[in-house]
């Protein structure tokens, strides 16, 4: 009898603390999380480029010649945009060889040089862009200027290293007088350093 009273109040010893106090649970605070905030990884596409370009042209002589021709182009360029958040507009030149020769002995264009515009779209590393300007040709002999548009985008691949391709389209009415009207069109893949 002695060990079963000694049991019986070793059990309520053990419950005592869990009999004392409210019987209701503890309320438990609910954890507020708090947002992470999301941070654009973006690039600031302000300051000046210089780089090479290197490609594909075709022309197009319409009017007197009536011939076409195609092959290589390579060059250099350079220019400065600013980039305004969302948008970037910028100028620039760039000077091309070229090694085009028109059928039936028309003639060849040497070399393409322009002075650009162009205004894109902000994509963090990356530049999608519009451009268009001022155009001069040495071709047929002669020399004589025009006007270009086209289409371009640029990715960064390092710090100051970017890598991007352009479609131009060129045209040039009434070639130095000379009733022909030349058309070109160029496809060049472009490596820009910034600085």
């Amino acid at each position: 009898m002695k060990t079963a009273t000694s049991l019986a109040a070793l059990a309520l010893v053990a419950a005592g603390p869990a009999l004392a106090g409210n019987l209701e649970p503890t309320p438990v605070e609910p954890v507020v999380a708090t947002p992470v905030p999301v941070v654009a990884v973006g690039r600031d596409w302000t300051g000046g480029y210089a780089g090479l370009q290197l490609g594909y042209g075709n022309l197009d002589a319409g009017g007197a010649l009536g011939e076409d021709g195609d092959g290589a182009i390579g060059g250099v360029h350079a220019g400065y945009d600013y980039d305004f958040g969302r948008y970037v507009l910028g100028v620039g030149v760039d000077y091309e060889a070229t090694d085009i020769s028109l059928g039936g002995g028309a003639g060849d264009m040497d070399s393409l040089a322009r002075l650009k515009l162009r205004g894109g779209i902000d994509l963090g590393q990356t530049l999608v862009y519009g451009t268009g300007g001022a155009a001069y040709a040495d071709a047929i002999g002669n020399e004589d200027t025009g006007y270009f548009v086209g289409i371009g985008a640029e990715r960064m691949i390092r710090e100051n290293v970017s890598l991007g391709g352009e479609v131009l389209y060129h045209d040039f009415d009434d070639f130095d007088d000379t009733d022909v009207d030349l058309e070109a069109t160029t496809v060049a893949a472009r490596l820009s350093f910034k600085f």
